[in-house]
């Protein structure tokens, strides 16, 4: 606890854990000293506090230097929808309209520290808000993707026994359709301007809400969001990252890999519902950058240059997908406003694809790797050599190695499995566990170190060499598949007899789903071209439709007994 009652910026952390704009506070630290201490405990040079909330420690923080004028007059959140519509928030708009969500979910939803909300919203900034809410008041948000069919929405609301939902008028009639095999499922919260029967109105909720708000005073240990991520076998299983570990463990990624300062205006493409719009969140208002969010009905190449040409977009995040459709173009006809600084992340990046970047715009492609179980694990972090065709060096605290089967250390150049080591230490920013999965949580270690089911080599100074996945996940555009839940799904229909998933390289995409199905004697005449449309469609009506098979007619995924 001594370290919670020293340095500068401990005098922000300490203020009173009553309504969060507290009067008679001490003069806020400067900007540099806050940023400093938080990376500290980022590094692990410092201890991590007993209690920590981000919204109440840091959010609140930038809001009462921002006051004082200690941070530059940049908007901490800003969002566009291509369309001339436009959302600023500075870090104390976003507390006030923060704070003003935070009753509703207190108030109308009924919702208690600890228990848990899914936040399915496409890029709107009521995601944020809901975001920054649930931690000030202790709830638990269970992000998910607006492609989520009912099937996937009732497994995860089962499976985490949720007690709200909030999502849009897009996915609501899924919702009603199996809310009631939810028995844990008491409000549904909508985000639009129009009404729906049996669901509270967000917007409306929050127009009347108090912005006056007692924050929870959480402990760095407690859970802040759990994602659900594919695997080999099974359904998804529960992450379950805490407060600190997102909260704290993003600073230096976001100060040395991300390269943000208060002056940054940050925008990564990415959808609400992966875990890189969490890395997003807090590693730019960690340090005190701007979000910039484009609402992107259609992501495609032309909309991300006309928007880098069109605002002061400083840094830019994007999968390496984008990155080969973006390179496809001319780039000399697209002049950027500001950026300086470009990462990406989420699947192996080309050298090709780098190189003709580099070369059209002068600026670096700075590649990153972490998984939605830990924080940035590997990077080309600002101001380091790059080696192209690497994912860099091991991003402190975490101590990463090749490893063989049994958790041994392989010598430079020795393929193996990518690890990071937990033992005697585990590192502060890492997941809890797999919920209600204690196997699986025991599966992910061998020895002192936590296996990623990332193949790769480490050469004589450090660097990082992907070579791809230890199991069958599927890594398509970024989107990560688990080969059973399609095989799951294609069984249903009546065609299939037998079918097995695997993946298929891809120029675009990297990797895609390719189905081999053994037909039902019935369906062994039909039109090979039409069956396989047939069952593309239905693949992306049982589940998430990223997950369909992609295989145009020259190449058949389909396979007769």
């Amino acid at each position: 606890m001594k370290l919670w009652r020293r340095g500068l910026v401990l005098q922000a952390l300490r203020s009173s854990w009553g309504i969060c704009r507290v009067h008679g506070q001490p003069p806020p630290p400067p900007v540099p000293e806050a940023v400093a201490t938080w990376e500290a405990i980022s590094l692990g040079r410092q201890p991590v506090p007993e209690y920590f909330n981000f919204a109440h420690d840091v959010l609140d923080t930038w809001s009462r230097l921002e006051k004082v004028g200690q941070r530059p007059p940049n908007p901490a959140f800003w969002w566009v929808n291509g369309s001339g519509a436009e959302v600023k928030w500075t870090f104390e708009e976003l507390g006030k309209q923060s704070r003003k969500a935070a009753n509703v979910l207190e108030g109308v939803c009924g919702l208690k520290p600890g228990d848990r909300m899914m936040l399915v919203l496409p890029r709107l900034p009521d995601w944020w808000l809901i975001s920054v809410a649930c931690m000030r008041t202790g709830v638990v948000m269970i992000p998910g993707i607006s492609q989520l069919t009912a099937k996937d929405l009732k497994y995860r609301l089962q499976a985490a026994r949720a007690k709200s939902i909030v999502t849009s008028d897009a996915l609501a009639p899924q919702v009603d359709a199996i809310s009631a095999d939810c028995p844990s499922l008491q409000t549904k919260l909508l985000v639009s301007d129009t009404s729906r029967p049996g669901w509270i109105s967000f917007r409306e909720q929050l127009r009347e809400a108090s912005a006056e708000h007692n924050c929870v005073r959480t402990k760095s240990g407690d859970s802040v969001a759990i994602y659900f991520t594919s695997g080999t076998t099974g359904a998804p299983k529960m992450v379950e990252h805490s407060q600190c570990s997102y909260g704290l463990g993003f600073v230096a990624s976001g100060r040395r890999w991300i390269a943000l300062t208060e002056s940054d205006i940050f925008w990564n493409t990415t959808d609400t519902g992966w875990v890189k719009a969490a890395w997003t969140l807090f590693s730019a208002w960690s340090n005190g950058a701007c979000i910039f969010v484009h609402e992107l009905s259609r992501v495609d190449a032309k909309t991300i240059l006309n928007t880098l040409c069109r605002f002061p977009i400083t840094t830019l995040c994007c999968v390496p997908t984008l990155f080969r459709l973006i390179v496809q173009e001319d780039l000399t006809r697209y002049k950027f406003q500001s950026l300086r600084h470009c990462v990406t992340g989420g699947e192996a990046l080309n050298p090709d694809v780098r190189d003709k970047w580099k070369s059209q715009t002068g600026l670096e492609l700075h590649e990153g790797y972490g998984q939605s179980e830990t924080v940035l694990i590997c990077s080309n972090s600002r101001g380091s050599a790059i080696k192209s065709g690497s994912m860099g060096k091991a991003s402190p605290p975490y101590h990463v190695q090749i490893v063989d089967e049994e958790g041994n250390v392989l010598p430079p150049g020795k393929e193996g499995n990518i690890a990071v080591r937990i033992k005697p230490t585990r590192p502060f920013c890492f997941f809890n566990c797999y919920l209600e999965n204690p196997e699986k949580t025991a599966s992910s270690e061998k020895g002192d170190f936590y296996i990623t089911g990332d193949r790769a080599h480490m050469d004589e100074d450090g660097y990082l060499w992907f070579l791809g996945r230890n199991d069958d996940v599927i890594n398509s555009s970024s989107y990560r598949i688990g080969p059973v839940e399609v095989e799951s799904a294609l069984a249903e229909h009546p065609a299939v007899l037998e079918c097995a998933v695997v993946s298929s390289p891809d120029p675009i995409r990297g990797e895609v789903v390719k189905a081999f199905i053994v037909l039902s004697p019935a369906y062994t005449s039909r039109d090979p071209e039409a069956l396989t449309r047939e069952l593309q469609e239905h693949v992306k009506k049982v589940t998430a439709p990223y997950k369909y098979p992609r295989k145009n007619c020259q190449r058949l995924f389909l396979e007769r007994s």
